[in-house]
């Protein structure tokens, strides 16, 4: 194991990893036509896991490297303003519907895991953790850890909800006859943040543009709606 732990000292350990085994998944998803039950995503959080846990590497060194790769997951945010710009006549046909929707989407979604959460027996600082898990990352982290809640679980709770709104999110649309793709966007950036609107953007940009402005939305949102509703369900 000498060898081995040598090699996951180093942060070029965790950069190899992370972007070999999602460029694989990436390779699976076009083989299987974009199907829901191959996003990405989701299986190189399953691969991940599963290999740190079977070489029973330490989360620190592979989060050496897995740093570099968050690093740039500002600049990929703010690159979502390209398609939302060449939407942006659409944009100003649609403020008041895009505003409304962020803030009553955003209200529910904090209302909803809150309540659920409380309901199925949580204490406080599980419902604290749950309730910006559709805000992104950073957004969420910040609110959890305020308000008493646990960064690390909030973080996962993020992931998963992300990922289940990727995968789930364009079939349960179609399910109930949505066919704006406006209307779909919001809901994907509001419900399912960054991931959800790496997905929109498969579907089309108009979608991802949507969504992009939706998650953006949403991020300014939650933690406003969070303070105001705190009292209320913790």
């Amino acid at each position: 194991m000498t060898l081995w732990n040598s090699l996951t000292s180093s942060p070029v350990f965790g950069v190899v990893v992370t972007l070999g085994v999602y460029q694989l998944t990436v390779l699976v998803a076009r083989r299987a036509r974009g199907r829901a039950y191959a996003n990405p995503v989701l299986w190189s959080c399953v691969l991940l896991v599963a290999m740190l846990g079977l070489t029973r590497t330490p989360v620190e060194d592979y989060a050496r490297g897995g740093d570099l790769i968050a690093f740039f997951l500002g600049p990929a945010t703010v690159a979502l303003a390209l398609p939302l710009h060449r939407q942006l006549d659409r944009v100003k046909e649609a403020v008041i519907p895009i505003v409304a929707a962020s803030v009553f989407g955003a209200s529910a979604a904090v209302l909803v895991a809150g309540w659920v959460t409380r309901a199925l027996g949580g204490g406080n600082a599980l419902v604290a953790s749950m309730l910006p898990k559709s805000a992104t990352t950073p957004v969420a982290l910040a609110v959890s850890e305020t308000i008493g809640g646990i960064p690390a679980l909030t973080a996962a709770l993020v992931i998963l909800t992300g990922v289940l709104g990727a995968v789930a999110g364009p079939g349960l649309l179609r399910l109930i006859r949505i066919r704006s793709e406006i209307a779909g966007g919001l809901a994907m950036g509001i419900s399912a943040h960054g991931i959800g609107t790496a997905r929109a953007l498969g579907e089309s940009q108009l979608m991802g543009a949507f969504s992009a402005l939706a998650m953006a939305l949403s991020a300014v949102v939650t933690p406003i709606v969070v303070a105001l509703l705190l009292p209320v369900l913790v």
